[in-house]
C-alpha cells in the first residue's frame, strides 16, 4: 500500500480511536466530564456500604485467626504421651 494512501488512513484511525475513548463507558475509576461517563458502581452508596461490610468481615476474621494463633502458641509444648496401640480382641474359634 502506498505511503500516501497509509498515513492518512492511519490518522483517520488515531483521530476516531481519540474520540471513542472521550465517549466510552467509564470503568471504576473517575466519572468522565459532561454528558459522557456514569457514576462508578464503587462510588454508589450501596456498594460503599457493601464494600465497608466486607472489610469489616475481614478485620474480624483476621483478628480471630490472630487469637487462635496466639491460643495455640500458649497451648503446652510437651505433648501427652503417645497412648500404647492394643491388641484387638481375637475371634473365637
Amino acid at each position: 500500500m502506498p505511503d500516501r494512501i497509509f498515513m492518512p488512513l492511519m490518522g483517520l484511525v488515531a483521530a476516531a480511536l481519540i474520540a471513542l475513548s472521550l465517549v466510552w463507558p467509564q470503568g471504576q475509576g473517575a466519572r468522565s466530564w459532561g454528558p459522557f461517563g456514569h457514576t462508578p458502581v464503587q462510588q454508589t452508596p450501596e456498594m460503599k456500604a457493601r464494600i465497608q461490610k466486607e472489610k469489616d468481615a475481614a478485620i474480624r476474621r483476621d483478628q480471630a485467626a490472630k487469637k487462635a494463633v496466639e491460643a495455640v502458641g500458649q497451648m503446652p509444648t510437651q505433648a501427652p504421651p503417645p497412648v500404647p496401640p492394643q491388641a484387638p480382641p481375637q475371634a473365637p474359634q
